[in-house]
């Protein structure tokens, strides 16, 4: 069995974790809320949710069709507060400045089991699905001698957040590769949109390609695939929603007509694609030819670039917990958390997708 050092579990918690301009944004706008509550005669409830990019498609359509929601504006507002990754906004929530966030499996157990961080895992966004979806993966150029996860060694990877979900799997495979992550790796952070670029002109050696930034750089030429998440645990759980417990506990109706709205939002994604090709658009500030090729698609044979497919996502946004579980276990396993943790103590009894009215 192979297990990190203590000091790993500290290095991706304390470093994976850091207070940055996403979580001051979301302490600004909890305090503003609280003012303008205070101030005014507003009746209708506000909840704080993080949010990221890429694949967030029932997100995606309530902040750009509100009015597809009966319910958003008229029973509970949201704020919408965007970060880098889901590292930071595990911190925010710990911290109390949101409600509810995208989180990935290791950073949400990861602050569960070491900050004491409570939460409801009431959705799922996307995952992946073995062979069929696209997978996360690590690129080099054409002309690189590295091969496999055995070259990683002494070379500079790329991630796009310290902590956050795709980090575990990569760890893992270091590992595996008699590869120490703390001592034999250079890990850099950086955004996705900017690790094809970085590869190219060489401040990488190795970067990470995530949807829509694979399918742009496969398009070009001269990168290739060495590792894919998919090698190392298969149908991954990639970004799921997760709701405070005090607030859920405190707020059920409120939380409730919250998940109704992701349910629905999925949906919706899912069963218009040429609508949630023009939303996409507009939270990425790219054309519609970025995304069509790939965009709700799978891939035509194993042998198919990956970046020709997209992520797996369950028409109602039913969370995997089954596939959360194993994923808890496993990172307890190779040491990344301290302790073993159970999925029922992230399911409420009722409120989780699909929710319907």
């Amino acid at each position: 069995m192979i297990r990190f050092r203590q000091k790993q579990r500290s290095f991706t918690f304390e470093r994976g974790f850091r207070l940055e301009r996403g979580l001051a944004l979301a302490f600004a706008i909890a305090a503003s809320t609280a003012g303008l509550t205070a101030a005014s005669a507003q009746t209708i409830p506000t909840i704080r949710v993080g949010w990221t990019v890429p694949a967030e498609d029932a997100k995606y359509w309530m902040m750009k069709r509100p009015q597809e929601f009966p319910n958003l504006g008229k029973k509970y507002n949201v704020e919408w507060v965007q970060f880098q990754g889901t590292a930071q906004m595990v911190q925010a929530m710990a911290a109390g400045a949101l409600d509810c966030s995208t989180q990935g499996v290791l950073s949400l157990a990861q602050g569960a089991a070491s900050a004491g961080l409570q939460t409801y895992i009431v959705a799922q966004h996307v995952g992946e699905k073995a062979p069929e979806s696209f997978s996360v993966y690590w690129a080099v150029k054409d002309d690189s001698p590295i091969k496999s996860v055995k070259d990683f060694k002494g070379k500079t990877i790329g991630l796009n957040v310290l902590g956050t979900g795709i980090w575990g799997p990569l760890a893992i495979a270091l590992k595996k590769n008699g590869i120490d992550p703390d001592k034999d790796v250079k890990l850099v952070e950086a955004a996705f949109p900017t690790q094809e670029d970085a590869i190219r002109t060489g401040r990488l050696d190795v970067g990470v390609l995530n949807q829509p930034f694979a399918a742009r750089a496969e398009a070009k030429g001269g990168l290739r695939k060495v590792f894919a998440i998919s090698e190392e645990i298969p149908d991954i759980v990639h970004i799921l929603e997760a709701c405070s417990k005090t607030f859920v506990d405190k707020n059920p109706e409120l939380a409730a007509l919250y998940v109704q709205d992701l349910t629905a939002g999925m949906g919706k994604a899912l069963a218009n694609r040429d609508e949630t090709l023009k939303i996409v658009t507009e939270i990425f500030k790219a054309p519609v030819a970025v995304f069509d090729p790939f965009y709700f698609k799978t891939r035509a044979s194993s042998d198919a670039p990956l970046g020709s497919a997209d992520f797996a996502r369950d028409p109602g946004a039913a969370a995997n917990y089954d596939g959360i579980q194993k994923m808890f276990k496993l990172y307890y396993d190779v040491g990344m958390l301290p302790k073993q943790l159970d999925v029922k103590d992230f399911k409420h009894a009722k409120i989780f997708a699909p929710l319907k009215p």
